[in-house]
């Protein structure tokens, strides 16, 4: 059993599927959430923001603030599913994507520092546009357990 596993990545590894897909939501009136959904034309490009709150379809969501002109950013995510006994809290995120200016449906990549465990996790990804105008994440990752002995080392990547 994992003693500490933040983040939907148990249920994905148990599935066999180390990718993710979230997708980006938008605050409407009186608190309500809506996907975030673009009408384009058939001449529009169709560019995808990373900044902004993504929702999973399990609820663990996470905030990515303003993508500097580095490609740099930070954020805050937090967890619905976990197998930790503590109780789950924000974690802060920092990552990097390729320059917004030159890629319409960049790639990036970006750490979560799990605050209620001594765990890290690494995401790799796209920011996609589907046929819908809804703007994606797909996403790989990993995450590290910290062991105490080297011969536990087999067992801490995920």
């Amino acid at each position: 059993m994992v003693q500490a596993t933040p983040f939907v990545l148990v249920l994905f590894l148990a599935l066999g599927a180390h990718g993710l897909s979230v997708e980006k939501v938008l605050s409407g009136w009186g608190g309500q959430e809506a996907a975030a959904a673009g009408t384009c034309s058939a001449f529009s490009i169709l560019q995808c923001s990373l900044t902004g709150r993504w929702v999973n379809d399990l609820g663990s969501n996470m905030t990515i603030k303003i993508v500097n002109a580095n490609g740099d950013f930070t954020g805050i995510y937090y967890t619905a599913v976990s197998a930790t006994p503590r109780r789950t809290k924000s974690s802060p995120l920092l990552g990097s994507q390729h320059l917004p200016y030159q890629l319409n449906q960049p790639t990036f990549g970006f750490t979560v520092h799990w605050t209620f465990s001594d765990s890290i996790s690494v995401f790799t990804g796209q920011c996609l546009v589907d046929n819908d105008g809804k703007e994606v994440l797909k996403t790989m990752w990993l995450l590290r357990l910290h062991e105490e002995k080297p011969g536990d080392d087999w067992k801490a990547t995920r």
